[in-house]
């Protein structure tokens, strides 16, 4: 990585914390509230080293496989990191995830409780879980639907036995996300929820405005890749 590029991803991720701690403080909120997940997602290792040295501890990334490429030496060097999987999951990774993964934000159905379940019994390692809400029931989006989210966040506590410490949304790209954001928060009050991740670079305001305690936040950070 060249100078000027490492120079440029530092000054981006200073001005998005700038702008994170002016959406918390408009919102009346204390900063140690909200985190700002960085994701990294399709970037190596070179861009996401100079984002570590500057502190940054949370990241996202979208799949598996990528993941395994380049984040157990990264986490060799920063073992205070916190990863999430903040994409979809397939069942026949879930093994890979639980052992690589600290937040798992994507259980999305039935076969990915059952599988993250199954391998809970043969390991002590325990990611923290998030449910993943289709707000817009877009069928081209992955989550549950909202009138299916109370059944099936019982079914992830009584029989498959998965503590779900947060939820997930990620809004429609043509309405206005606060009133995804307000049911997102809505269906996490009504289970005693403390974790929201929702809200990413163009919408992460009103996402603080409205509850979240994760945002994701990477393009405006790592730059447009070409």
């Amino acid at each position: 990585m060249s100078d000027e590029a490492e120079h440029n991803v530092v000054a981006r991720l200073r001005q998005v914390r700038s702008e994170v701690e002016r959406a918390v403080r408009h919102a009346r909120r204390s900063p140690d509230e909200v985190t700002l997940i960085a994701v990294s997602k399709t970037y190596f290792a070179d861009s996401i080293l100079p984002v570590l040295e500057k502190g940054q501890r949370v990241f996202g990334e979208n799949r598996v496989q990528e993941s395994m490429q380049k984040w157990p030496e990264l986490k060799a060097q920063f073992p205070d990191v916190e990863l999430h999987l903040i994409g979809p999951l397939q069942s026949n990774k879930a093994k890979e995830a639980v052992a690589l993964f600290d937040v798992i934000e994507t259980v999305d159905r039935p076969s990915i409780a059952e599988a993250l379940a199954k391998e809970f019994s043969k390991t002590e390692r325990r990611p923290k879980l998030y449910v993943q809400v289709n707000t817009g029931e877009e069928p081209q989006k992955a989550g549950i639907l909202p009138l299916e989210a109370d059944a099936f966040l019982t079914r992830c506590k009584e029989e498959w036995k998965l503590p779900i410490e947060g939820l997930m949304c990620i809004p429609p790209v043509d309405e206005p996300p606060s009133p995804h954001f307000g049911l997102l928060r809505k269906i996490a009050e009504s289970h005693g929820i403390k974790t929201l991740s929702m809200g990413m670079s163009a919408d992460f305001e009103e996402a603080i405005q409205m509850g979240a305690t994760h945002i994701r936040v990477g393009s405006a950070i790592f730059g447009h890749r070409g």
